[in-house]
C-alpha cells in the first residue's frame, strides 16, 4: 500500500483542504448574512451613493433649466425693449404730425382772420366813403354789424377746418 495508499492519502488531504476552503467561504458568507449591522452599513452606503448621483443629476437639470430661463428672460427683455423703441418712435412720429397739422390749421385760421379783417376794413371804408358821398357820417351800428359779420365768417371757417 505504499504506492497506492500514499496517493489516496494525498488525494484525501487535498479534498480535506478544498473542503476546508469551501467551508471557510461558506462560513464567511453565513457570517455576512447574519451580521445585520454590516449589511445595513453596506446598504446605507449604496443608498448614499445613489442619492448623491440623483442629487447631482437634479442639480445638473436645474442648472440647465435656469440657463434656459435666463435665455428666455433675455429674449423677452430684448423683445420688450424693441417694442418700446417702436412705440416711442411711432408716438414721436404721430406727435410731429399732430404738431404740423395744428401749425397748418393755425396758419390757415390766421390767414382767414386776416382776410376777414381786411374785408371788414374794406367794407367799413366803403361805407364811410358812401356816407361821405351822401353827406352824412358812418353809422356806428353799421361798423359793429360789419365786425360781427367778419367774426362769424372767421368762426365758421375755423370750425369747418376742425371737422
Amino acid at each position: 500500500m505504499t504506492g497506492n495508499g500514499t496517493g489516496d492519502v494525498e488525494a484525501l488531504r487535498e479534498e480535506i483542504r478544498r473542503t476546508r476552503v469551501e467551508l471557510g467561504e461558506t462560513v464567511e458568507q453565513l457570517a455576512a448574512r447574519v451580521d445585520v449591522k454590516a449589511r445595513l452599513r453596506e446598504s446605507a452606503e449604496q443608498m448614499k451613493g445613489r442619492m448623491r448621483e440623483q442629487a447631482g443629476q437634479a442639480v445638473a437639470r436645474m442648472r440647465g433649466q435656469a440657463g434656459k430661463a435666463r435665455h428666455v428672460g433675455e429674449q423677452a427683455t430684448g423683445k420688450a425693449r424693441h417694442v418700446g423703441e417702436q412705440a416711442t418712435g411711432k408716438a414721436r412720429h404721430v406727435g410731429e404730425q399732430a404738431t404740423g397739422k395744428a401749425r397748418h390749421v393755425r396758419e390757415q385760421a390766421a390767414g382767414q382772420a386776416r382776410l376777414a379783417r381786411e374785408q371788414a376794413a374794406g367794407q367799413a371804408r366803403l361805407a364811410r366813403a358812401r356816407a361821405a358821398a351822401n353827406g352824412r357820417g358812418v353809422e356806428p351800428w353799421a361798423v359793429i354789424a360789419v365786425g360781427a359779420l367778419a367774426t362769424v365768417v372767421v368762426l365758421l371757417i375755423v370750425r369747418g377746418r376742425h371737422r
